[in-house]
């Protein structure tokens, strides 16, 4: 029977979202989810990640070229020209006249029309290179996400839990370290808000000194980091909106030794 520490330390969650349990493996997992409300929420939090990194760049298809079409046809109706059947010559001339308008109107009709379409050629192009920026960016999330799963799901990286003390005592961060691919995602679901004038930091010490990596955004629940060569642990403390340079150490919330 699967229980959370062996879940959590095999990475069991993230082979269960890529499909790779077999079917008594994922009906075992779903058991045990069902009987953990702690595990389940995990779960839930780490597919939701994933999936708002997969989607987001919504794409909504063009309207404005059909409508404007549309419109041009709604606008293109002929004209009836009533013509008097008097067989005189005010008769010729007003005949002679009214072809002459028609000619006329057709040709600017005609005109209008060609710069129209040059017009919305034009937008079109314009709307086919948003689209195009919309796809590269969709196809980026998504070769983005894919190594983020390939990260989390290796047997390389190791899962650390950075638990809160005395100053943040609800804080809790997942981190998952590789040093092959000298990588650090974090998880920050379970960490309080802070105020506008104050940041979470996190640094690494190596030998004793303390090196910055990177202030934790409040919007992000799955972040990477910089990675620290050589790092013996890892910190965090809380800093005026930004970052320090240096740690402020009274604000220690958390640290776990690597």
């Amino acid at each position: 029977m699967m229980d959370k520490a062996y879940i959590l330390e095999n990475n069991i969650l993230e082979q269960y979202l890529l499909g790779e349990l077999n079917f008594s493996e994922q009906e075992e997992l779903e058991q045990t989810l069902a009987n953990d409300a702690t595990l389940k929420q995990e779960f839930t939090t780490l597919e939701n990640s994933l999936e708002r990194m997969a989607m987001e760049h919504a794409i909504t298809p063009p309207e404005t070229v059909k409508a404007s079409l549309m419109q041009a046809v709604r606008s293109s109706n002929g004209r009836v020209i009533q013509m008097n059947q008097n067989p005189n010559i005010k008769m010729y001339l007003a005949v002679v006249a009214s072809v002459a308008a028609v000619l006329l109107i057709g040709f600017v009709y005609l005109f209008t029309q060609f710069n129209y379409t040059q017009e919305q050629l034009q937008v079109v192009e314009q709307e086919n290179s948003q689209l195009k920026e919309s796809v590269n960016g969709l196809n980026q999330n998504l070769e983005d996400a894919e190594q983020l799963l390939a990260l989390l799901n290796s047997p390389d990286t190791q899962q650390y839990i950075l638990e809160g003390n005395a100053l943040a005592p609800n804080a809790k961060i997942v981190s998952y370290v590789n040093h092959d691919e000298k990588a650090v995602v974090i998880n920050t679901k379970n960490l309080p808000k802070l105020d506008d004038t104050k940041d979470y930091q996190m640094w690494a010490d190596v030998e004793g000194e303390m090196i910055n990596m990177g202030v934790i955004d409040k919007n992000k629940e799955l972040l990477a980091m910089n990675y620290i060569d050589n790092a013996e642990s890892l910190n965090v403390t809380i800093e005026p909106a930004g970052g320090s340079d240096h740690p402020t150490v009274a604000n220690l919330v958390s640290n776990i030794f690597l």
